[in-house]
């Protein structure tokens, strides 16, 4: 059975019997009736997928693993902040009237800065370095600047990745790169596997493109969250039967990072469970 769907299970119900609750608090989201958005929340909270093993994929439900795709894409490809340049609608509620989301995510991304060998955006320095010194211990991206936050439509919540190669090679000789992924917060029902799955084919893409197997993603979560709209359904989500993770891989024949579409994205053998419908979204 698929281990993203036991990882899942596991951490809901920690959530669920072992959380605090923002109930009576002073809280920021609400739902479109305009009441407050209250959680059940957990600290710290650390998950391991291998993607030597499998696809971390939820079977309990099906993520939508192209569209994924399309907005890492957007963020870390195409650099973009604005809601006209992504194939789903997911940021629209961010955007002012011209699509923007302001100086967030793939603005940050395509910063440039000043290196003593040149000038780089983020994305491009990950990729010189994974190439030309793969063991330095300070490939990272990060969209949480400081200077820019008052002018994002929403902080990042997924904002850092700290790339890490080890030398555990097999057969074909090539080094293993994996990925730290820090949010600050996650909506556990809408959110959890999306980032999942998105973060991992952004590493096996970084990873084609230089020439090395994807391995661990560690995905830490400051403020694994419930909300308290969406507990009956998580309760009925997690109870559902679970199935083998399905098989995804990326065209071979691509191997430079900038070249990379969603119809690169192979995806075989996907059972799932029925889709959640008219989940509520706290704003």
């Amino acid at each position: 059975m698929s281990r993203a769907d036991d990882l899942f299970v596991t951490m809901c119900q920690d959530i669920l019997c072992n959380g605090t609750t923002t109930e009576g608090q002073r809280v920021r989201p609400h739902w479109s009736d305009g009441s407050l958005a209250y959680t059940i929340k957990r600290f710290g909270v650390v998950n391991r997928y291998d993607l030597r093993e499998e696809f971390p994929a939820l079977t309990l439900r099906r993520t939508a693993l192209k569209s994924c795709m399309d907005e890492i894409l957007w963020i870390y490809q195409r650099k973009s902040n604005n809601v006209g340049d992504l194939a789903s609608h997911i940021w629209d509620a961010w955007a002012d009237d011209n699509g923007s989301i302001g100086k967030a995510y793939g603005y940050q991304v395509a910063k440039v800065s000043k290196y003593s060998d040149g000038e780089f955006d983020q994305m491009d320095r990950v990729l010189k370095d994974l190439r030309e010194q793969p063991f330095s211990r300070r490939i990272i991206t990060n969209l949480y600047n400081f200077d820019d936050l008052s002018e994002m439509a929403l902080y990042p919540c997924a904002y850092s990745c700290t790339y890490n190669v080890t030398d555990d090679r097999r057969k074909d000789g090539r080094l293993t790169l994996n990925m730290v992924l820090n949010q600050r917060s996650q909506d556990v029902l809408t959110a959890n596997n999306w980032n999942v799955s998105q973060y991992a084919i952004l590493l096996m893409m970084v990873a084609q493109s230089v020439g090395m197997v994807a391995g661990e993603l560690v995905h830490m979560i400051a403020d694994a969250h419930i909300y308290d709209r969406h507990v009956d359904i998580i309760r009925e989500l997690i109870a559902r039967e679970r199935h083998k993770a399905p098989q995804v891989s990326l065209n071979p024949e691509v191997t430079d990072f900038y070249a990379f579409t969603t119809d690169d994205l192979i995806v075989e053998g996907y059972e799932h469970g029925p889709q959640v419908k008219n989940i509520p979204v706290a704003i």
